[in-house]
């Protein structure tokens, strides 16, 4: 297992696809291109929205809208699409390949949907090689948070460069397949979960009458600054939080108020029914 504590500078040289060119192919990229693993015109996006389209052309990304074509002409391919469209996506994937390949890696963010699903899905590819990968959203600022699980075929080669490009733009751990979708649930979704807490406190803020702008960046900074303690100080949460609540003070009283709201419950709550979502995305079993 590995973890993001150190600069990657070794760049990759082989041909990126992005089967979906949406939020979290943007993240990825982003991240990869900011510390200088990948260039832009390496990359090749497939998708059926010029508009999106246009916006990788602009960056100097390769695109087309058949899936099969990136395929055919990139070395490692990222299944970035929504998860119900994979069917689709495979479909094209053969209806518009304009010769035979073999030997292609993919790399799957598509939540719910298992390691061997899609080895059969890609089956027909002889010798294609599927990872599952679960990222955030947070790559996009250097500051990822991703798992992933090689299948059956994937190499310790394939492994390492994947690894690689996940690395350069966050945390990155191996971990087994039983454990994506937790992992999915915890900090694919905890970023949205996070900007609605960024967003309550500004909120209270400005209740209190602070100006809006400054209310949401001293919140998010405080959520930043709070984030880096855990991080850095070894300490447990617990311990961090009582350092902070003084006797009879303010903090405490604050704290009371979210107890009784039940926070720390809810924000449970949301990573389970998130991670059971998950579960209702993948392929479903014949009754």
């Amino acid at each position: 297992m590995s973890s993001c504590g150190c600069e990657k500078t070794t760049k990759i040289n082989q041909t990126i696809g992005f089967i979906g060119g949406g939020n979290m192919a943007k993240a990825i990229c982003e991240g990869m291109v900011r510390k200088g693993l990948v260039t832009y015109n390496q990359l090749y996006i497939s998708g059926p929205h010029e508009e999106t389209l246009r916006y990788w052309s602009t960056l100097g990304a390769k695109t087309t809208t058949k899936n099969g074509v990136l395929v055919s002409e990139a070395d490692i391919i990222f299944l970035a699409m929504k998860p119900h469209i994979l069917p689709i996506a495979v479909a094209n994937i053969y209806e518009t390949l304009p010769q035979p390949v073999k030997g292609k890696l993919f790399v799957s963010i598509l939540a719910g949907i298992t390691l061997e699903a899609l080895e059969n899905c890609l089956a027909t590819l002889e010798g294609s090689r599927v990872i599952r990968v679960m990222p955030n959203t947070p790559m996009m600022v250097g500051q990822g948070c991703t798992v992933f699980c090689p299948g059956q075929r994937a190499s310790d080669g394939d492994v390492d460069v994947v690894r690689t490009l996940l690395e350069t733009a966050g945390v990155c751990r191996q971990v087994p397949e039983s454990l994506i979708n937790a992992v999915g649930a915890l900090a694919g979704s905890g970023p949205a979960f996070v900007y609605l807490v960024i967003e309550a406190l500004s909120d209270g803020g400005v209740k209190m009458g602070i100006p809006r702008e400054m209310a949401t960046h001293f919140a998010a900074q405080t959520v930043l600054g709070a984030a880096k303690m855990v991080l850095e100080s070894g300490k447990h949460t617990g311990t961090l939080k009582d350092e902070v609540c003084s006797p009879g003070g303010t903090t405490i009283t604050g704290i009371h108020a979210l107890e009784k709201g039940g926070v720390r419950g809810a924000i449970m709550d949301a990573v389970e029914v998130a991670a059971k979502k998950a579960l209702e995305l993948g392929p479903k079993k014949p009754a």
